[in-house]
């Protein structure tokens, strides 16, 4: 039986899943762990650019070394240090099937965000600046489009980067149409802690 206490966050880019994993942490008590910041920790360190196409390479390269479920087990660890601080953990970005495999082996549930195309570039071109992440959001349309595609089907051993294997997995589907931050928020609360109570 699955809980709320491991949530996975998947999703399409821009949908609104650091938006989810902070309104679980801020109205929730949950610890939210945002793997690629994890992973832009560890390639500013190497001094190489945070770009999509970096952040692709050097996941593959950790699941490779240690385990594909490796950044949901990184989160996992930091909870059980913490655990007593928090309700749950709540893990964004899921990206390849195996980390959705982990959170159910867990005992969690994985939640897939997603929204219109067009309004997810526009949140990432507008919120770049905000999110310091002007370089690695500065594309048009279609290569935001053309990097979605690349991400959502393997590239490669399976250790790449798979989004559709993650939705095909998820057991909450969240479409993000609000228009303000507060009907989300209120969005999020009533679908994950609605649909336990029930």
């Amino acid at each position: 039986m699955t809980s709320l206490q491991i949530i996975g966050i998947a999703g399409t880019n821009g949908s609104g899943k650091d938006t989810v994993g902070h309104t679980l942490a801020d109205k929730h008590s949950y610890l939210f762990i945002s793997v690629t910041d994890l992973l832009r920790a560890e390639l500013n360190r190497r001094g190489l650019p945070v770009e999509r196409e970096n952040l692709r390479a050097l996941s593959a390269e950790w699941r490779r070394q240690y385990g594909y479920a490796v950044l949901v087990d990184r989160a996992v660890e930091e909870f059980k240090r913490l655990q007593d601080k928090y309700v749950g953990v709540a893990i964004a970005s899921l990206r390849n099937p195996y980390e959705a495999d982990r959170v159910h082996e867990l005992g969690g549930v994985v939640v897939w965000v997603d929204a219109d195309p067009k309004e997810r570039y526009e949140r990432i071109r507008i919120n770049a600046e905000a999110r310091a992440r002007a370089g690695e959001d500065s594309k048009t349309f279609e290569e935001f489009l053309a990097e979605e595609q690349a991400e959502m089907h393997p590239s490669g051993d399976a250790a790449t980067l798979d989004m559709s294997g993650v939705k095909v997995r998820s057991d909450m589907f969240l479409l993000n149409s609000a228009t303000d931050l507060p009907h989300f928020q209120a969005f999020i609360s009533d679908q994950l802690f609605g649909r336990r109570a029930a």
